[in-house]
């Protein structure tokens, strides 16, 4: 089966190509160029029938992803599929399942049927769900789980392949030693087995099974730092030389890659982080997890991390895994996945501007325009949260050429209209 790597290798630009072009507003063959390259991927996996595909990675617009799933303490398809729903309405571009509990199977395919954007999931997790042991997994319980997912119709999928056992002792030195679920299940496996690595070892099959279902591997930073101590450490850093081999072989395979990233990260090291990740991966999309700029915010770590995601951003990451205020405390709530959303929507669009990505700025000054001409209607249509701002207007008439906050006395904006002879 053709992938969307092996066509645009061929100078064929798909109708996955046609639609993601025309929602960036650009010559479709600057996106069959850039997956050709590698520096974009467009994940779409040929079993999920409702998508509609959408373009990660350099010179087009940074993209978000929203996380949800259910847990042992809580468990409900119908909650998950609200979050999946309010994913969609608020501008997520892709959606991972996450869950660990309840029937995974009914939960993921309701999602993929629920979902018009792409999905993603780390399949290590229900391989441990469905054995209930990590020590005793054999190696080909993951490719089974991997196939599985494939099946259904999973569009990308987290594989934590640069874990190895010459890495681990590297991380001696680390506070919160590997914060990542799925890297340090398959640490704990290697300890257990003092074996390699089986997603590493079984690389080249897990590569086949992507290229017969056109899933894009994202893949995983299993040693990525959990706090601002570990940062850019030789664990992290030797991980992401790993992921750069990784890469040239999945992409001999046809197969569409893009690296996961850190993770908490001092402000002023996230500039080099995106540039080791693009010159050790070789310039493939590059997908990061916040980062989290500060680790003394609990409850309010969806806004540590926008001040890290959009920094990471502006220097050249291609996609944000949001963050929710319930981060480090506890699985998020539909309100908590909506404030996560639009809170990222916001660092991938200030992002976007930075970068000066086409058209960018665009909706801000026609808000900016509508602002000035106390037009609130047009102004909640531009908003990235419309129902939030109306609200917060209606102490008001939206005849009233003023906010509460100025009153009619001190709007700045009716007094520079006087000066200018206007009427306001």
């Amino acid at each position: 089966m053709a992938t969307q790597l092996s066509y645009a290798r061929n100078g064929i630009i798909t109708k996955e190509m046609e639609y993601a072009a025309s929602v960036e507003n650009i010559n479709p063959e600057i996106l069959r160029k850039g997956i050709e390259e590698g520096t974009i991927i467009i994940p779409a996996n040929i079993k999920h029938e409702n998508l509609k595909p959408i373009a990660i990675g350099k010179g087009i617009t940074t993209k978000i992803n929203a996380n949800i799933g259910s847990s042992k303490v809580r468990a409900c398809m119908d909650e998950e599929l609200e979050k999946t729903r309010l994913c969609m309405k608020h501008g997520a571009d892709t959606v991972m399942d996450l869950s660990t509990s309840g029937n995974l199977n009914e939960i993921r395919e309701a999602i993929i049927r629920e979902s018009t954007i792409p999905i993603g999931t780390v399949p290590t997790y229900q391989v441990v769900k469905e054995n209930n042991t990590i020590d005793d997994l054999k190696e080909e319980d993951f490719l089974d789980i991997i196939e599985l997912q494939a099946k259904q119709g999973i569009d990308f999928m987290t594989i934590h392949a640069g874990v190895l056992q010459k890495t681990l002792p590297l991380l001696k030195t680390r506070l919160t030693g590997v914060v990542s679920r799925g890297g340090a299940i398959l640490a704990k496996w290697m300890k257990a087995n003092n074996k390699e690595n089986p997603l590493y070892t079984q690389f080249d099959q897990i590569c086949e099974i992507f290229e017969k279902y056109d899933v894009a591997f994202s893949l995983g930073d299993s040693l990525r730092p959990g706090s601002l101590h570990d940062a850019t450490d030789k664990a992290q850093i030797a991980e992401l030389k790993i992921l750069g081999q990784l890469t040239k072989r999945a992409w001999e395979k046809n197969c569409q890659v893009m690296i996961e990233g850190p993770g908490h990260i001092p402000l002023n090291e996230i500039k080099l982080n995106v540039e080791l990740a693009k010159k050790y991966c070789h310039n493939a999309p590059f997908y990061v997890l916040g980062p989290l700029v500060t680790d003394i915010a609990p409850g309010y770590d969806h806004i540590t991390s926008a001040i890290g995601a959009a920094t990471a951003g502006m220097h050249g990451a291609d996609f944000l895994c949001y963050v929710t205020p319930a981060e480090h405390l506890g699985l998020p709530t539909p309100e908590m996945v909506k404030q996560g959303i639009i809170t990222y929507k916001i660092a991938a669009h200030a992002a976007d501007i930075a970068k000066h990505i086409p058209n960018a700025r665009k909706r801000d000054d026609e808000l900016s325009k509508a602002r000035c001409n106390f037009d609130w209607e047009k102004q909640f249509a531009l908003s990235l949260d419309p129902e939030t701002a109306k609200k917060m207007r209606s102490d008001l008439s939206l005849d009233d050429n003023f906010c509460s906050m100025c009153g009619p006395d001190f709007c700045s904006m009716r007094l520079y209209s006087k000066i200018n002879g206007m009427k306001k």
